[in-house]
């Protein structure tokens, strides 16, 4: 059954398909307002679609639940077929350049015979936009950066999308009899954060059968003794299979790559051993976890970094970085806390946007104490220890956006930049170390700022930041969504050289969103972190100290 957000993509797509051709506009707003509305419903909407109840769905009416209900029961959608046949088939790529939209996108169309990234890049470069209506100078400017950033991440899904899909590949491939087991391999189990095909290892009985099997499951093309299923998710799966266990274990070791570092690791050695761990002991290589095998860890000089990473998700004690209804949360402070006990944490650090962001019902100096007043009446019903924190906005000349004299009532500050992302590298750069020195900075919210396929990271001087980070203690993030990912592994190495203190979030904005620290916990583990470097992994006392390490609160 397709997710919530295939479904969310599927109406997205179709208000713009039909915006394209010139549906009504009613219809158009319907289609984008269901969408809307699909991204709001907390209960499990698989549930609802199963037992046909989107009419409990405000903003879903009867013809969008038929076509919601038909694309969960056929994995299709007759009517995006349909209107496939009526939109050129690389309109779908313009519509993915901001700024543009779908009556741009028919503008372009209709006036220059504009159809697809080709054509605009040429219509661009020989200056066929200028003076056309709404097209000012700085958006065709930004068009050529857009068509190169889709171009480079066509072939790409994230980390998430990926797992998805190839945990229900596996499943489905247990239920075959030729089947002994199946594994995730390649990009993905090491952690990669953004994936170009699902790579799957199976150990079969027979062969033969495996092929009829898997071939009554899926269509599929055999290429080198793999299959390849290109009829699930925009990239393929690939299946490398076997059927003996000691050439499926060396397959593991192999496919799991990266290449670079098989190649620099191995050579020519002989790749043989009851398990991975006897493998490179047979090659006389310390044993390295998947998440490590990368080239950039081989160039590593300093031993403390190359060790293999003990982090575990089941180590943190601490829930950190998390929104509520008091800002752009979709679920309450108690309801949050709640979650946060059954999961078992001992403290927990809300941080509701600031007053700046106003895009996300930021909190003004009196929702603040508010905020304050709820806690403080929560902390006599729960055990678990409460922290107030805030996700500060840094202004454009560094500062936080509270008036210095309010920044003790908060307990965790984490400064974030939500806004004017595009100014030059030294100005960007000075503006956030300015607000890294801040005393009461604990930690740099997502330090890049990218959106992984669909914003490059500000212009700043990475390194500098991370050493003003180490060198004013404050933490610097790794924000688990998987839209960001941010820091970036490969800076992790940086940061921990410098001696720089992690914290691993989810970046929360409900309680589904908390189970996104299982990315931030594989990219963490990618760059050799250790639990003792992750301040979500302290016990309360230690977590308190660090609090106070700087300035004195009342905690």
């Amino acid at each position: 059954m397709p997710d919530k957000s295939q479904i969310i993509k599927l109406l997205n797509e179709l208000a713009d398909m039909m915006e394209f051709i010139g549906e009504n506009k009613f219809k158009v707003g319907a289609y984008r307002n269901g969408a809307y509305a699909i991204r709001k419903v907390e209960s499990d909407i698989e549930e609802l679609i199963f037992q046909k109840k989107l009419d409990q769905v405000k903003g879903i009416g009867k013809g969008l639940q038929a076509v919601i209900y038909e694309f969960s029961g056929l994995g299709k959608s007759l009517q995006y077929e349909e209107l496939r046949k009526q939109v050129p088939v690389g309109i779908g790529d313009l519509l993915k350049i901001k700024g543009l939209g779908p009556k741009k996108v028919q503008q372009l169309y209709k006036e220059l015979s504009v159809s697809d990234l080709i054509q605009l890049e040429y219509a661009v470069k020989n200056n066929k936009l200028a003076g056309l209506k709404g097209f000012t100078d700085s958006l065709i400017n930004s068009i050529p950066a857009e068509i190169d950033q889709i171009r480079r991440n066509k072939n790409f899904i994230l980390l998430n999308k990926a797992l998805e899909s190839a945990n229900s590949v596996i499943s489905e491939l247990g239920t075959l009899k030729s089947v002994i087991k199946a594994e995730i391999t390649g990009d993905l189990r090491r952690g990669m954060e953004i994936i170009s095909s699902v790579l799957l290892i199976v150990l079969v009985k027979n062969d033969i059968e495996f092929r009829k099997e898997l071939g009554s499951k899926f269509n599929i093309t055999e290429k080198n003794k793999s299959f390849v299923i290109s009829d699930l998710i925009e990239i393929p799966v690939v299946i490398n299979y076997y059927d003996s266990l000691p050439e499926y274990i060396k397959g593991m070791v192999v496919t799991t790559g990266s290449n670079g570092f098989i190649n620099k690791v191995f050579g020519k050695k002989e790749i043989s051993g009851k398990n991975e761990q006897e493998i490179f002991k047979n090659a006389g290589i310390p044993y390295v976890i998947p998440e490590m095998r990368e080239e950039e860890f081989l160039a590593l000089k300093k031993k403390k970094l190359k060790e293999n990473s003990d982090l575990s998700l089941e180590e943190f004690k601490g829930l950190l970085h998390w929104h509520t209804t008091y800002s752009d949360g979709k679920d309450t402070l108690e309801a949050m806390l709640n979650e946060a006990v059954k999961l078992n944490f001992r403290y927990i650090a809300v941080c509701d946007h600031s007053k700046s962001a106003g895009y996300a019902n930021g909190l003004k100096e009196e929702r603040v104490l508010q905020q304050k007043e709820q806690l403080d009446k929560l902390i006599e019903k729960y055990s678990i220890k409460l922290f107030q924190g805030i996700e500060s906005d840094i202004l454009i000349d560094g500062k936080l956006d509270y008036p210095e004299e309010f920044l003790p009532n908060f307990n965790f500050i984490v400064a974030s930049v939500h806004s004017r992302f595009n100014l030059e590298e030294k100005d960007m750069t000075a503006r956030i170390i300015k607000a890294v020195e801040n005393p009461y900075t604990d930690l740099l919210g997502h330090p890049s700022g990218r959106l992984l396929l669909s914003r490059e990271p500000y212009k700043i001087d990475t390194e500098k930041i991370i050493d003003a980070c180490a060198a004013n203690s404050v933490a610097v993030e790794i924000n688990s969504h998987p839209k960001r990912l941010d820091l970036d592994w490969r800076w992790i190495y940086h940061a921990r050289d410098k001696g720089c203190l992690f914290s691993i979030n989810a970046d929360a904005h409900s309680i589904s969103d908390i189970s996104y620290l299982k990315y931030g916990v594989m990219i963490g583990r990618k760059a050799g972190l250790k639990n003792n470097e992750v301040i979500n992994c302290f016990d309360t006392e230690s977590f308190k100290k660090f609090l106070n390490r700087k300035v004195k609160r009342n905690l």
